[in-house]
């Protein structure tokens, strides 16, 4: 056990033995400066802090004595914003995420299984087609014009789908949607790109479907190997289709490893009997899951050209907000908040984090104290940064959306797009930080890896992690090291009204994350891929390695 050195101790007394002392080299409460070496828990909660000698009198005839050795406990890290239902159905297919170019591409789709005679992809990056258009051409010289195939791009705003793809889900041209979704077409004919979720889903319907028992286990899949990088809980944007059974089932068979919050969509043409359905689906939940908000998209994605810019992009696109009448959005949001639902809006163009932040700045709190968020916030003008701390509202991001996706000299489809002077301010963390706001962070999987220490990493670089010849994107907007382990611990915790998260004290949950190297001094590029020892929730081990 540890040396003690320090004769202090906080203690909830006239209690039982604890069930648990855990006693690790380092321990960061991230509530106070003074050494803790051990910590005492009784069901699912922190009951004592303090030095090795102290917290022994914590320990009775049954209490499970742990010792971590050389690791660093924190809080249990938080993931601001996933998608681990919805990212069921992207994932279902081959991963093209490390394609390049489109020799590459051809290369993997001619690999790719087949799912019903289909082919599936995800996580496609828009750069590998250079200066060539997004359509279904590589797909059809590579696999001809009979095979269906529908890609996922990164984004998940975006799709590719082929000839056959398109014939299968009867999109023959272009179609009105309630929202600013399209069919991309050259003179009426669809080109195969598919922007937005109402584009995307015609297509998505009819791919093959996957046995609920098979979507349980890639589930458990997912959540278990979050669990074994570092995550205690997450905010799930989304709850659609069997969302709910699925986490269920898992939770009633013992195998729900993190905390999961939900936030169904709200998407344009909603009407008054879908929000006060949103409204009742607060109420459902489990002992680690519970819906608690709304998801709304006021714009799209700068790669996709259906951002909401305040000035169009170099392709003249990114005009127009997601909501063709931005008003029906702000109507939904104060009409959902009224009733207590904590909203969150997807927003990345100046245009729409401006008309969100104005929105939510006279929208009313809830009582439950869970803050209203906005996500992602990739270009930012100077004058809106003070306003999230101003008006309250929690800025959600996600750095390696800026490290995996732009580049540092500006080369990338982003950053083309957007040009100079809105691509140098990307994704400002340390200024948004700095003014004050809260600012909790993330991976919004599957659109980038969940993995925290190589987030928590590129928070501070600018770069990925290990790629030390990489030019950082904004240097000046990097996180110190206890900005970026806050933005997953307290900061997240806050976000999401939760009290009892976040830090390590008497009355805590018991939700830990132990690394073998301290987060806190560890270089990041080491600490990218240092291991997790272990991750508690409740007081009781999901991972231990």
């Amino acid at each position: 056990m540890p040396t003690p050195n320090a004769e202090h101790t906080e203690e909830i007394t006239e209690m039982s033995p604890a069930d648990t002392v855990l006693f690790a080299r380092t321990i960061h409460t991230l509530r106070t400066a003074a050494p803790v070496e051990a910590l005492a828990l009784r069901d699912g909660r922190v009951t004592a802090v303090g030095d090795a000698r102290s917290i022994k009198t914590e320990i009775g005839g049954a209490t499970d004595v742990i010792d971590l050795g050389d690791a660093t406990l924190t809080p249990g890290l938080i993931d601001g914003h996933i998608h681990p239902v919805l990212g069921l159905k992207m994932t279902a297919g081959h991963d093209l995420s490390s394609v390049t170019n489109l020799d590459e591409l051809a290369v993997a789709l001619r690999a790719a299984p087949r799912n019903d005679g289909w082919v599936l992809g995800w996580g496609l990056d828009p750069n590998v087609f250079g200066d060539r258009p997004i359509t279904h051409a590589p797909i059809v010289e590579a696999l001809g014009d009979y095979v269906p195939v529908f890609i996922y791009l990164f984004d998940a705003h975006s799709a590719l789908a082929s000839p056959a793809a398109l014939h299968a889900a009867g999109v023959s041209g272009p179609r009105p949607f309630a929202g600013n979704a399209e069919i991309v077409c050259t003179d009426g004919i669809p080109t195969g790109h598919l922007l937005e979720l109402e584009a995307v889903e015609l297509v998505d319907g009819a791919l093959p479907n996957e046995p609920a028992a098979a979507r349980r286990r890639r589930l458990h899949e997912v959540l278990t190997a979050m669990a074994q990088s570092g995550i205690t809980s997450g905010n799930a944007m989304d709850f659609e289709a069997d969302s709910g059974e699925l986490v269920a089932a898992l939770e009633n068979s013992g195998d729900l490893p993190i905390r999961l919050r939900f936030a169904p969509f709200c998407m344009p043409g909603t009407d008054r009997a879908q929000l006060d359905h949103i409204v009742e689906l607060q109420r459902r939940g489990g002992r680690r899951w519970r819906v608690d908000g709304v998801k709304f998209m006021i714009d799209g994605t700068i790669d996709g050209g259906t951002a909401w810019l305040e000035h169009a992009d170099a392709h003249g696109e990114s005009t127009a907000p997601l909501w063709p009448d931005p008003a029906e959005y702000r109507e939904a949001v104060r009409y959902l908040a009224a009733r207590g639902v904590p909203t969150v809006t997807h927003a990345i163009g100046d245009a729409g984090i401006r008309y969100a932040l104005d929105t939510l700045a006279d929208t009313p709190a809830t009582p439950t104290g869970v803050r209203h968020r906005i996500e992602h916030i990739e270009t930012l003008p100077d004058d809106l940064v003070s306003r999230f701390a101003a008006t309250g509202v929690v800025a959600s991001m996600q750095p390696n959306h800026c490290t995996l996706y732009t580049r540092g000299d500006q080369s990338d489809n982003w950053s083309v797009r957007l040009g100079t002077e809105r691509a140098n301010r990307a994704f400002r963390t340390r200024d948004i930080r700095d003014s004050g706001a809260l600012l909790a962070l993330g991976s919004d999987w599957p659109v980038a890896p969940f993995d925290p220490r190589k987030i928590l990493a590129d928070a501070q670089l600018r770069r990925r992690a290990g790629h030390l010849d990489e030019i950082p994107v904004c240097p000046e907007q990097g996180l110190t090291a206890s900005m970026a382990l806050e933005g997953y611990t307290s900061h997240a915790a806050r976000a999401q009204g939760s009290a009892d998260a976040g830090w390590i004290g008497v009355g805590a949950r018991a939700d830990f994350t132990a690394f073998a190297v301290d987060p806190l001094t560890a270089p990041p590029d080491e600490l990218a891929d240092a291991p997790v020892v272990a991750t508690m929730v409740d007081g009781r081990f999901v991972f231990r390695a």
